[in-house]
């Protein structure tokens, strides 16, 4: 029986709670806008060491477009507010399909780090995205909607790394992959301009321009009595995840003694997890618990896999061959992970003793961990804008997305550190007490709000 006050567009598809042709195109070209990018993402190093970058260089190439997103992604999401979503939205889409061209005609190490400076900037496309699924939800299934967009953000991660491996198959030319994204990019702008219709009319803008030309826009979201925690927890939750995803290869390495593909099937098990999450769970764990009480349970759920990560038994796979493995390592070496974050030395396990138990350990240990990182950021992002007005989506959702940057640019230099000097289990370790803590810290203070 529907409640008092259910629209018939709501009743129309009770299964989802959604209003299915506003939500259809922001999932398509969210989907097909991650696509481009994730054709990118795993050859970005290759990229610059095409023109003899230094490791320390090829560094600051991957770090360039998360700290570009710090100054370009609270700016975007804070204009989104005053000039509606959709022209925000064709400007980031274009600024990322020049960038892609650039970086596909490139002749210079500069050049390629100008591309992802100027996508950096101004292509703040996920979190305008957000903002206009936000501008179409209410306090009842906005977390479920901002699930939605998670959920083609992790098809696009699944997607995009195969369509870079096939391409480099049919060509070795670097090119082509990243004229293959500007392609999908293109796409994205066509579902933009003919399918996406406006969802924050000008009645509904806001109008002091002035918050959203500067720093200001910053202050004055964090300001929000309870927005600090809420950015807080985003902030370390991204921090601990994202670590874990850019130090997983070190790490099964010298647990599993994996490389390359077995490490791909991994990236593809969390992918799907991430998905399922975000497509089934979230809405039905927060329709049932509330967004507030589903938060400390991500925060639980992230603490118990990273510890579970951690306590992998060192089992190596059942065809590994040291000396075998050591070879595969010199020969990727120059371009390497551990060569972007600091020539860690990585301890081989002992042979003698191979089997499926490590393996299987781990894949049990990253289903908590999955789910986990699933609920954060749609639920933490829902509580977010149930703190402001409607005029501010654009500029809280972009505040929020800088900190994910902040905390991708920052994760790998800092986990590498610590495994560097102190092991491979300790930045999970380290990770899981985090969690841990932070999980009561957000069942003693975060709590529900009504929509301002």
């Amino acid at each position: 029986m529907a409640q008092a006050g259910t629209t018939p567009q709501a009743e129309a598809v009770p299964s989802l709670g959604l209003p299915f042709q506003q939500v259809a195109p922001i999932f398509a070209l969210t989907f097909v806008d991650v696509l481009g990018l994730t054709v990118i993402l795993p050859l970005l190093h290759l990229y610059a060491a095409a023109y003899g970058a230094s490791p320390l260089e090829i560094g600051l190439v991957a770090s360039a477009f998360p700290l570009a997103q710090l100054v370009g992604v609270p700016l975007m999401g804070a204009l989104s507010d005053r000039f509606g979503r959709k022209p925000l939205l064709l400007i980031s889409q274009i600024t990322t399909f020049v960038s892609f061209i650039l970086l596909g005609l490139a002749d210079s190490l500069a050049l390629i780090v100008f591309s992802r400076v100027l996508d950096g900037i101004f292509g703040a496309n996920f979190s305008t995205a957000q903002a206009a699924l936000s501008d179409v939800t209410d306090e009842s299934n906005r977390a479920r909607g901002l699930g939605i967009t998670g959920a083609a953000f992790g098809l696009g991660f699944l997607f995009g790394p195969f369509i870079a491996l096939i391409t480099l198959e049919m060509t070795d030319s670097l090119a082509v992959p990243a004229l293959s994204a500007a392609g999908y990019s293109f796409l994205s702008i066509l579902l933009t301009a003919f399918w996406f219709k406006e969802t924050l009319p000008p009645e509904k803008r806001g109008g002091n321009i002035s918050a959203a030309l500067g720093p200001l826009v910053v202050w004055h979201i964090v300001r929000v009595p309870g927005m600090a925690l809420l950015l807080l927890l985003i902030f370390m939750e991204q921090i601990v995840f994202y670590g874990f995803e850019a130090l997983m290869g070190v790490f099964t390495l010298s647990r599993l003694g994996i490389l390359g593909q077995g490490n791909a099937l991994f990236f593809l098990f969390i992918g799907s997890l991430l998905v399922y999450t975000q497509v089934r769970l979230i809405g039905r764990w927060t329709a049932r618990y509330g967004e507030a009480r589903v938060v400390w349970m991500a925060l639980a759920l992230l603490a118990l896999g990273l510890l579970l990560v951690a306590l992998t038994p060192e089992i190596p796979q059942p065809f590994y061959v040291a000396r075998n493995l050591a070879f595969d390592l010199r020969q990727q070496a120059p371009n390497s992970t551990e060569a972007i974050i600091g020539s860690i030395g990585v301890r081989l396990p002992r042979e003698g003793h191979n089997g499926l138990g490590g393996i299987l350990w781990f894949l049990v240990a990253i289903i908590p961990l999955s789910i986990g990182a699933g609920l954060i950021r749609p639920c933490l992002n829902s509580l977010m804008t149930k703190r402001v007005g409607r005029q501010q989506y654009g500029a809280v959702l972009g505040v929020s997305a800088s900190l994910v940057s902040a905390a991708n640019a920052a994760a790998p230099i800092l986990g590498g550190l610590l495994m560097q000097a102190y092991g491979v289990s300790l930045p999970f370790l380290l990770g899981a007490g985090v969690m841990a803590l932070l999980a009561l810290l957000a069942a003693w203070r975060v709590r529900p709000i009504q929509t301002v």
